[in-house]
């Protein structure tokens, strides 16, 4: 179903994305360093999810019509950098906004990291973009399925996001488990979660199509 020469090469190219640093690890990183290692790792998953709904509607088309309206693209370019910043409001003022795993209910904590992962990342135009110019490279329309050529690119990289960022939220979370003993640091930690938050919303809302 997939030209297997093209595949090696969108693992490789895969990879390399998954593992150099961008927006959504670093937002893994905050979420991961206020809620603990499996809030970091629940982020994570909601991340690597709204990633393979990009890839769905990448493959039916939907996303291209980013390319035809930019009147849409600025709309939900507007809308991440708002949730962002609404994130970055709620980090300042500590009040465990992304679920803490000391909470009474640490489920319903996770739950939440989950859907502001695949939220932020949803409302994010430019990974949109990026599934357009880049998921089709690997596609091969000689051999047909190319539907469900898109599926497979997305499973596997939605997969590898899981690996790669789960582990980085485990990682950020248990570290920031066992600095959080102090309580000047733990608040150290929410202002750098809503920087993180801040600059993200920065970005989004400044960098051009």
């Amino acid at each position: 179903m997939v030209d297997t020469s093209l595949y090696a090469a969108f693992l490789i190219a895969a990879f390399a994305l998954c593992v150099t640093p961008g927006p959504d690890m670093m937002f893994i990183v905050a979420v991961g360093g206020r809620g603990g290692p499996l809030t970091g790792l629940t982020a994570a998953v909601g991340v690597a999810c709204a990633m393979f709904v990009h890839t769905v509607a990448a493959a039916l088309g939907l996303s291209a019509l980013f390319l035809t309206l930019p009147t849409l693209y600025h709309v939900l370019r507007w809308a991440g950098a708002a949730y962002l910043l609404f994130l970055a409001f709620k980090a300042f003022r500590g009040d465990g906004g992304a679920g803490t795993e000391s909470e009474a209910d640490p489920g319903r904590g996770r739950r939440r990291a989950f859907w502001r992962g695949a939220v932020t990342n949803l409302l994010n135009p430019k990974v949109i973009l990026f599934n357009v110019s880049f998921l089709p490279q690997f596609v091969n329309p000689e051999l047909g399925h190319v539907r469900e050529q898109f599926l497979a690119l997305g499973c596997t990289i939605t997969l590898m996001g899981v690996l790669v960022d789960g582990s980085v939220g485990l990682l950020s979370g248990k570290l920031a488990t066992l600095l959080r003993r102090s309580r000047r640091v733990a608040r150290g930690l929410d202002w750098f979660s809503g920087t993180v938050f801040a600059g993200l919303a920065v970005r989004l809302a400044v960098t051009p199509m």
